[in-house]
């Protein structure tokens, strides 16, 4: 492939059919918090709500990598690292290597990160 324009089909192409499920069980959670569409680059495909990007995965050749940003940092055995990325949000960078990690807990960090995407991060703190 020469220097086209990056497309998911782009990035899917050539990899394990196991990775490709993988991305396609991302989709689907993903697709269960609301509507999303795509920026797609050479290294990652963006998930963007309406008022920023909230997740982003890459296809690798044995897993899938990627981010989520959050209001909060979060510990997880699937987050590599995290790191704050405005005053107000934390990049999670994960890795997904089985099935089995896509689950509800998953789901969960990636609803949160949806809500950022359609600017819950820009409202008031609330204190309790």
């Amino acid at each position: 492939m020469g220097d086209t324009e990056w497309t998911v089909e782009r990035h899917q192409h050539g990899k394990p059919a196991e990775i490709v499920a993988l991305y396609r069980r991302f989709i689907e959670l993903a697709e269960g918090c609301g509507p999303f569409t795509y920026a797609v680059h050479k290294t990652a495909i963006t998930l963007k709500g309406t008022r920023r990007g909230f997740a982003g995965v890459g296809l690798g050749a044995k897993r899938l990598e990627g981010y989520l940003d959050l209001q909060r940092r979060v510990e997880d055995p699937r987050i590599l690292r995290s790191s704050p990325y405005t005053k107000r949000l934390f990049v999670h960078h994960f890795r997904i290597v089985t099935p089995d990690e896509l689950d509800d807990e998953f789901a969960s960090l990636l609803a949160e990160a949806y809500q950022v995407g359609q600017g819950a991060h820009l409202q008031p703190r609330t204190t309790d």
